[in-house]
């Protein structure tokens, strides 16, 4: 009696098992997609006034037409967990690459601004959809206070800093500059050296600009974390397709100046993110 064969059911065994990986590659990457992750940074400055001295806010940034949970429940929920006294929307809350759901940007707004102070500047996106001074209108019609190269003053027990804003570099040709800006920044205290913070979305522009402008933070996105995040890197390609970028996530320093980067929370058109979940980032200031 001639023997079976074993290679056809080891054939399909192998099959089997390819599935099986093929599949929970697919959850995980699906999970790290979808999963927010809480992330907390502590930046210490010599120089914050004494009533900043544990200032809390979230940096929510790259949205990109996303939602977490029915109408962004489970965002919402994530933000308002961190008890944050401001949150900051650092820029491209929709995307030009994906259909944008009706009302996104208002319900969105609107339950930002509902548990905090929600402060807005555009990102790049934004202006490539277009009509952007419609989507500031709806913005601010939900409460959302939009920098639009401008600054305003903050209080705290006692002690004020300056938050400023700038529309990003995609926006009008004649549009104020970050340098004009800054100079504004300092004419408004011509006595002190105003502690202040930038909402600038592009990050990659921090070490040969945003860095040079005087301000003591500056806060962006923009870098997606690097989309895939390897060991010893800080990410393996940016947003403009270039590998290894630098200034994707965390705090860095450049002439004198701290930066702040989150990895964000969407993502743009087909691309998805390896080992890199979208981030609610906490923020709490340290002083001396």
């Amino acid at each position: 009696m001639a023997r079976r064969s074993k290679r056809p059911r080891r054939r399909g065994r192998g099959l089997l098992f390819l599935l099986a990986l093929a599949v929970l590659a697919g959850l995980y990457v699906h999970w790290g997609n979808t999963a927010l992750q809480v992330s907390f940074f502590s930046p210490f400055f010599q120089d914050l006034p004494r009533g900043f001295d544990g200032c809390r806010f979230v940096v929510l940034g790259d949205l990109h037409s996303t939602y977490f949970g029915e109408q962004n429940e489970t965002l919402l929920e994530a933000v308002r967990a961190q008890e944050p006294e401001y949150i900051f929307l650092v820029g491209d809350l929709l995307d030009a690459f994906r259909d944008i759901p009706e009302g996104y940007a208002g319900e969105t707004a609107a339950g930002l601004a509902d548990i905090a102070p929600t402060y807005y500047v555009t990102g790049n996106h934004e202006w490539a959809i277009g009509d952007v001074p419609e989507l500031k209108k709806a913005l601010e019609a939900q409460g959302v206070t939009v920098l639009s190269n401008q600054f305003v003053e903050l209080e705290r027990n006692g002690s004020r800093i300056l938050l400023a804003g700038i529309d990003d570099p995609n926006g009008y040709a004649d549009q104020k500059s970050p340098e004009a800006l800054a100079e504004e920044v300092r004419a408004a205290h011509v006595y002190e050296d105003p502690f202040w913070i930038l909402l600038a979305h592009r990050n990659n522009y921090f070490p040969e600009q945003y860095s040079l402008l005087g301000a003591d933070l500056v806060i962006s996105g923009h870098g997606h974390g690097g989309v895939i995040r390897l060991p010893f890197t800080d990410g393996l390609v940016s947003t403009d397709r270039t590998f290894f970028p630098s200034y994707t996530a965390g705090l860095y320093r450049e002439n004198d100046s701290m930066l702040f980067v989150t990895r964000g929370l969407g993502n743009s058109g087909p691309t998805f993110r390896l080992f890199n979940r979208p981030e609610v980032a906490v923020v709490t200031l340290q002083g001396g």
